[in-house]
């Protein structure tokens, strides 16, 4: 894929991935989708750690593989290509799905993280869930996003989006943001999330889609000095 930075008309990009983290209902797989439309950037949400997970079987030795690794990534990346930017939708969700019905966690933790650096490592790509910004935190390349909203707001979307009732929403953003919670501390250590683990962070209570989108695509095209 060719940068946008060799094209003046799309203006110059000096970070090459956009790692969106949004909490359920939030809005922000929608954005991914804008934010990666809006750069000429292929758009990568769960779906590829689930497809890789299901090809490897979550299987320790061809994520230690690195020539392996690389070649089913690789594969899935060249077929998201080809099928066009992926429809990120639903909950952000923090499950990985495998032929392995107890896959060891080390074994899913080094999956994630080895589908996620190789896709840093391609670049040109808005990465959705699967905590991206905290997984390339030593990634001096990738612009960290935050998106989130009020709880009462997140659950009325959900409720509208999913034609469900009030409580029952109610439910479902609690229950997303404890495994969220129970993720980021299992995986990496991580006892509460700050808004310091990112670079912009976006209240989609009060900014519109199309600013919170206006506003990454503006961050993610502006020079930056690497940590």
């Amino acid at each position: 894929m060719t940068r946008p930075e060799q094209h003046p008309s799309v203006g110059a990009v000096s970070y090459g991935v956009v790692a969106i983290s949004p909490t359920d209902g939030s809005g922000g797989e929608l954005l991914g989708s804008v934010v990666a439309r809006e750069l000429g950037f292929q758009l990568v949400n769960e779906q590829i750690v689930e497809q890789v997970a299901r090809q490897t079987g979550v299987n320790a030795d061809v994520i230690a593989d690195v020539e392996r690794r690389k070649s089913v990534v690789g594969r899935v990346m060249d077929r998201l290509a080809e099928v066009g930017p992926a429809a990120a939708s639903g909950l952000s969700g923090f499950t990985v799905v495998s032929e392995n019905p107890s896959p060891d966690r080390d074994a899913v933790r080094g999956l994630i993280q080895s589908v996620l650096w190789e896709v840093a490592d391609r670049g040109d790509a808005v990465i959705v869930a699967h905590a991206a910004s905290l997984a390339l935190d030593s990634h001096t390349d990738v612009l960290r996003v935050m998106i989130t909203a009020s709880p009462e707001t997140r659950a009325r979307r959900l409720g509208e989006a999913s034609n469900i009732g009030e409580a029952e929403a109610k439910q479902q953003i609690a229950r997303g943001d404890a495994n969220r919670a129970d993720y980021l501390k299992r995986f990496y250590g991580v006892a509460k999330e700050l808004p310091t683990h990112y670079d912009i962070v976006v209240n989609t209570d009060h900014v519109a889609a199309d600013h919170a989108a206006s506003l990454i695509v503006s961050a993610a095209r502006s020079q930056h000095v690497p940590a």
